[in-house]
């Protein structure tokens, strides 16, 4: 059976997580840095077939408090992130955003 393009959409979307998370956790980040890498993240991103567009948003005060040193590595807990995947007339908007300790990836709407 052929996936649907709901769900091709869907694993395009997981596709671009993966990459967007594994590629720039651990790099190193400042709250003076962050506003760069946050485009650096988008950029990247959206250079990946079929996505239409990606959003970072720096959680600026959690940064600020985990940088001790001056700067921190870059996790999942200081950005929160949309991105909206556009696989054959069917739109999926996923986002990234902390639940309970963690930062969670999930569909949140599937448009035909």
């Amino acid at each position: 059976m052929d996936a649907t393009n709901a769900e091709v959409a869907c694993f395009e979307a997981g596709i671009k997580f993966g990459s967007l998370y594994h590629q720039f956790a651990g790099t190193p980040v400042s709250p003076e840095s962050a506003p760069g890498l946050a485009r650096a993240m988008e950029e990247a991103i959206e250079n990946q077939p079929h996505c239409q567009s990606v959003t970072v948003d720096v959680r600026e005060d959690v940064l600020a408090a985990a940088c001790q040193h001056g700067y921190t590595e870059m996790t999942g807990e200081f950005v929160e992130v949309e991105i909206v995947v556009d696989h054959d007339d069917c739109e999926v908007v996923t986002r990234m955003e902390m639940e309970e300790g963690y930062p969670r990836m999930r569909v949140v709407s599937v448009e035909r």
